[in-house]
């Protein structure tokens, strides 16, 4: 069994807590139409526990799809246990209050949606859901991998728990913390911040040029000082909606593309090592602030990074695989043509001094960009891109994509309602007739408009 993060799990359980009086949830009784519901508990520490426990799921009939371990939290002596129910079959309910009697506590997470069908994975319909997966982050957060710059550097090990903490207890609709920088950071942020702004007028696209300078203006940003998260999540949700939202690392491909779906991108508050100023191993401040806000202050590509979200939303396995793929080719590595030139328009070109000049050389392969094509195409992580998708613009690729969208196989469709800042699944008629009447009232304001611009023409 392998181990699951221990600070998403935790912000799950606080989040039950505080939605249930006393903690008492293993005393909610489970619907039975509900086919998946996430757990923690943990056992008396003995021999063949476990094994019991997996005795009850089996007595009463419960499939389990996933089930992971750790040390608890409570008590470095215990070990606790996370597991994903099947109770379409069996009774969750009974299993559940066998295992209050002998474990030592257990925790109900989330249950699976139930108007859906089972075989569609779960997702985000309102963007508070955001809190239930924010911080189930895969890799780095707190903890650096052997070659991280950072790994033998103790006081810097001791920073990025800091910055984890701020993400491991935020919740939606919080302001983001505000962060003092130390000297060394912000010096590091001026080396990067120095470098790149020398090769933005040359090689960004006109979008990513003409929304710069509002944010020296608007945001701070400069060599002396590296903007605060909140600061620029207040301007981008006056440009066009976006807004960030703090994560102490990576996330799983469908977690932070169902962020996308809401206009919310999870954004690195840390900054890289101090030794390599030039490069990390994985996304940082500057890497978000300098690489992909900007941008997402565009209306046309605020709606194209949403498409993409949309469409992960409910998506087989195998298609979040290839819209992260997608993603990977637009987002972080996308070129597009502009006056008959190649500009970059990708975070990890305009956050990169090396590779947005090798990106517009003539060293790498360039292809038009279809999404059919782009979606299977193999990339390395580790190293320049040696393939770069070209796109005519950022509407003529939000259409490809929405064309591409179309063939992903889902038994609904979903529409984002920016009122209620919720998805709405649509998979029934009377939603349809709504959707209608909403278009109509919309061409009423359309064809109004188009009557009072022909008075004022003539």
């Amino acid at each position: 069994m392998g181990t699951f993060s221990e600070a998403g799990a935790d912000q799950l359980i606080s989040e039950a807590k505080k939605n249930d009086l006393g903690g008492k949830l293993a005393s909610i009784e489970i619907e039975e139409s509900s086919t998946k519901t996430s757990l923690i508990f943990s056992l008396q520490e003995e021999v063949g526990a476990l094994a019991r426990a997996l005795h009850v799921f089996e007595k009463h009939g419960i499939n389990l799809f996933h089930i992971e371990s750790r040390i608890s939290r409570q008590n470095k002596n215990d070990h606790e246990f996370y597991v994903e129910c099947d109770n379409s079959l069996g009774s969750l309910s009974d299993a559940i209050k066998q295992l209050r009697e002998e474990s030592k506590y257990i925790h109900i997470l989330s249950r699976a949606h139930k108007t859906l069908d089972e075989s569609v994975p779960w997702f985000p319909r309102k963007m508070r859901d955001l809190d239930q997966f924010a911080n189930r982050v895969l890799s780095y957060g707190s903890e650096l991998d052997c070659d991280h710059p950072g790994f033998r550097d103790i006081l810097y090990r001791k920073r990025r728990k800091e910055f984890a903490d701020i993400a491991h207890q935020y919740r939606h609709n919080q302001p983001i913390p505000y962060v003092t920088y130390t000297e060394q950071e912000i010096s590091t942020w001026a080396t990067v911040f120095r470098e790149l702004i020398q090769l933005y007028p040359k090689h960004a696209c006109k979008e990513f040029n003409n929304i710069f300078p509002l944010l020296i203006d608007n945001c701070g940003y400069n060599e002396t000082n590296i903007p605060q998260l909140e600061d620029v999540s207040q301007f981008l949700q006056d440009c066009s909606g976006f807004r960030l939202r703090p994560v102490a690392g990576l996330l799983s491909s469908r977690d932070f593309l169902g962020g996308l779906a809401f206009r919310v991108f999870h954004s690195t508050q840390y900054i890289r090592h101090h030794s390599v100023p030039m490069y990390t191993p994985e996304p940082d401040v500057c890497h978000e602030l300098l690489g992909h806000v900007p941008l997402f202050a565009d209306p046309d590509f605020a709606e194209f990074s949403q498409e993409i979200g949309m469409a992960s939303l409910g998506a087989p396995d195998e298609y979040i695989t290839r819209l992260a793929t997608l993603y990977w080719f637009t987002v972080e590595f996308g070129l597009c043509m502009e006056n008959g030139n190649r500009k970059a328009y990708g975070a990890g070109l305009l956050s990169s001094f090396g590779e947005l000049q090798y990106c517009v050389s003539d060293k790498p392969s360039i292809m038009p960009f279809d999404p059919f094509r782009a979606s299977i195409q193999p990339y390395p992580i580790t190293s320049y891109q040696p393939t770069y998708f070209l796109a005519e613009s950022f509407k003529d690729a939000k259409e490809k994509l929405r064309q591409y969208a179309l063939t992903i196989p889902r038994p609904f469709s979903v529409l984002y309602n920016p009122y209620t800042q919720a998805i709405e699944v649509i998979n029934g008629k009377d939603q349809i007739v709504n959707m209608v009447r909403t278009l109509r009232n919309d061409m009423d304001v359309v064809l109004d408009a188009l009557r009072k611009t022909e008075l004022k023409i003539h």
